[in-house]
């Protein structure tokens, strides 16, 4: 059982590894997190950016550059293209974001000619390893979709679902997050709740159990859940926290990140192939970790 990022990364080496195609690549956090990655047998890395940026930040920080093959291209757009097409033409499994905007990568990804487009929604999902939490716990979406509308909210939580599937977690617990538990017209984020759970029993919505409306102490609160007399199969027990906009996702987790001491990862879903898209002010260590995950994700994929 995948409970906490120790063991993402223990599976992720059993099932690894695989290929990185790493886009605009001179960027020392990237840098560091594919080298641990390959250290630990997770994953190989094709690097793609500006070679002589690259050479450098590896020879100060003792980056063997000479385990990678190195692709020398120095114009951003075209460098993002490059490692997209990799994936594409199946000689990665997956593409991370180094040292470029998110807008111009997806750019690439979504490229009708060389991209991993499949007219599926692209959402986020990032994964929290909580300390006190018995489970790993998913957001989404917290980086993508502004503010989805039930059909785009319908595809986040597939994509979700996708990511708990490759963590193991063959039922994950969905719980649609709004600002109260009860439904109510004059809040839209709650109707919808209500619907999408009629979708996931009507078997719309596969491989997952779907509840809400749910507020987010009643979703991942057993306690909470019983002292509003909640009793859904999700209440208290949720693995995946679908937020209603963006702002309530980012919010959300960013408050995880810098008012915990939680380890956290993130990956886009929704393409052919797993993007490694973290921020540009994430450690090594969490880039290190949606690697990991990605790696899970590809693995699962290729069965």
């Amino acid at each position: 059982m995948i409970r906490h990022f120790d063991d993402i990364l223990k599976y992720a080496k059993e099932r690894g590894p695989k290929t990185i195609a790493v886009a605009v690549a001179q960027d020392l956090e990237v840098l560091l997190a594919v080298n641990e990655a390959k250290t630990l047998g997770i994953a190989d890395a094709i690097l793609v950016g500006d070679k002589e940026k690259i050479e450098e930040i590896a020879e100060k920080h003792s980056i063997p550059t000479e385990q990678y093959e190195v692709i020398d291209i120095k114009d951003i757009a075209e460098a993002s293209r490059k490692a997209v097409e990799l994936v594409s033409t199946g000689r990665a499994h997956m593409v991370m974001k180094g040292l470029v905007d998110t807008s111009i990568i997806l750019k690439a990804v979504l490229d009708p000619e060389i991209g991993l487009r499949t007219g599926n929604v692209l959402s986020h999902t990032a994964v929290f390893d909580v300390p006190g939490y018995d489970r790993l716990i998913l957001v989404t979406d917290a980086a993508m979709n502004i503010a989805p509308d039930l059909n785009a909210k319908k595809q986040i939580i597939e994509n979700a679902v996708q990511v708990a599937h490759a963590l193991d977690l063959d039922e994950p617990k969905v719980a649609i997050v709004c600002a109260k538990e009860k439904v109510d017209p004059k809040m839209p984020a709650t109707v919808d709740a209500q619907k999408l759970e009629e979708m996931n029993k009507n078997g719309e919505i596969k491989g997952c159990m779907v509840g809400g409306p749910f507020a987010l102490d009643n979703a991942v609160s057993v306690e909470a859940a019983a002292h509003k007399g909640i009793e859904h199969p999700v209440a208290g027990k949720a693995d995946i926290l679908v937020v209603p906009n963006i702002e309530a996702g980012n919010v959300l987790y960013k408050s995880m990140v810098f008012f915990s001491n939680t380890k956290n990862a993130g990956v886009i879903v929704g393409a052919k192939a797993p993007i490694v898209l973290t921020s540009r002010a994430d450690s090594d260590v969490t880039k290190l970790n949606s690697i990991a995950l990605a790696v899970l994700m590809a693995a699962k994929a290729a069965k």
